[in-house]
């Protein structure tokens, strides 16, 4: 969308959303909206609320308040969950889990997913040629699951996710376990969706993903909105953005010496000591005196951001 263009109503929102077990809330009061062709990405560290978030949308699970509302054009606003199954016939969804039927071949799996929505027949077989075009599976229609890799079943279960025609695609960690070649071919079939109009919703733990396909971002964390936007303008909105990783043995001491005053701030992770700067390049000389350790100069990323907005201690899986 052009800076010029009139923002599009939004196809689907959470409007202060919570959600609690107990005395823990996990979700906290949270909103946000995604337009027609938009990615949404959620990310956030383990326990974040993302999950449940997901599980709220989809009418898995009971908001303690707040409302998820569906409006696509043309359409009267509908409402999770009392509307949950009009809702459901219009979305797509990709879990972290393949629950594709292994005693079915690739066809099979998109025809008998096809009459769960009470598509006729003819419809979903006339489909099927192109679902499997779209997830380079067209060689592989009548395989049976045990032949096909794991990035040809998460492109199998994308296609599946597709064959109701979805106005949204809510995608829970849609790459999780796959190799960098079935990742980026992946990426680039999301890519295609989103230019062909589709909106989605991903949630996802890995960052070059996030700032690849979405075109906003909301950071989570204990079940709340840390910030939310385009994830370039997030960066620059909170980062430095010049960072100077140095590693090696000593790298450590340099955290509290006189260089550290040649960057805004510093950060140590295990064996690694991180400058975020404004003008690296005062602090890049002054390493040059330090040979036998190994630096890496770059821009400010989106890890800058998560780490900076949810820290860097490891939290157990939720």
């Amino acid at each position: 969308m052009s800076p010029s263009s009139a923002p599009s109503a939004p196809i689907f929102s959470v409007q202060g959303l919570s959600k609690r077990y107990g005395d823990t809330t996990v979700v906290d009061a949270l909103s946000f909206a995604i337009a027609p062709g938009e990615c949404l990405g959620v990310i956030g560290p383990n326990g974040a609320g993302k999950t449940t978030t997901i599980r709220m949308c989809l009418g898995l699970a009971t908001p303690d308040a707040g409302q998820v509302l569906f409006q696509p054009a043309g359409s009267p606003t509908l409402a999770m969950p009392a509307d949950g199954l009009a809702i459901k016939a219009r979305l797509g969804i990709v879990s972290q889990f393949d629950s594709l039927d292994p005693d079915f071949s690739c066809a099979e799996n998109l025809l008998v997913f096809g009459r769960y929505f009470g598509l006729p027949d003819a419809v979903i077989r006339e489909r099927i040629p192109r679902l499997l075009e779209f997830a380079a599976l067209t060689h592989k229609a009548d395989a049976k699951l045990s032949e096909l890799s794991g990035g040809m079943k998460r492109r199998l279960s994308l296609a599946r996710a597709l064959v109701n025609d979805p106005d949204l695609l809510l995608l829970d960690e849609p790459t999780t376990g796959l190799d960098p070649q079935a990742r980026h071919l992946m990426w680039e079939r999301l890519q295609r969706l989103v230019q062909q109009g589709k909106s989605i919703l991903l949630t996802t733990h890995f960052m070059d993903e996030a700032e690849r396909l979405c075109n906003r971002l909301l950071v989570l964390d204990h079940g709340k909105k840390m910030c939310e936007g385009a994830p370039r303008e997030l960066i620059a909105q909170n980062l430095e953005p010049e960072v100077v990783e140095v590693y090696g043995t000593g790298a450590l001491a340099l955290a509290g010496s006189p260089l550290k005053a040649l960057a805004a701030r510093t950060e140590v992770s295990g064996e690694t000591v991180f400058f975020y700067t404004h003008e690296a390049r005062a602090l890049t000389a002054a390493l040059a005196e330090y040979p036998t350790l190994r630096t890496l100069h770059r821009p400010a990323n989106l890890e800058d951001l998560f780490l900076k907005l949810t820290g860097r201690q490891i939290r157990e899986d939720a």
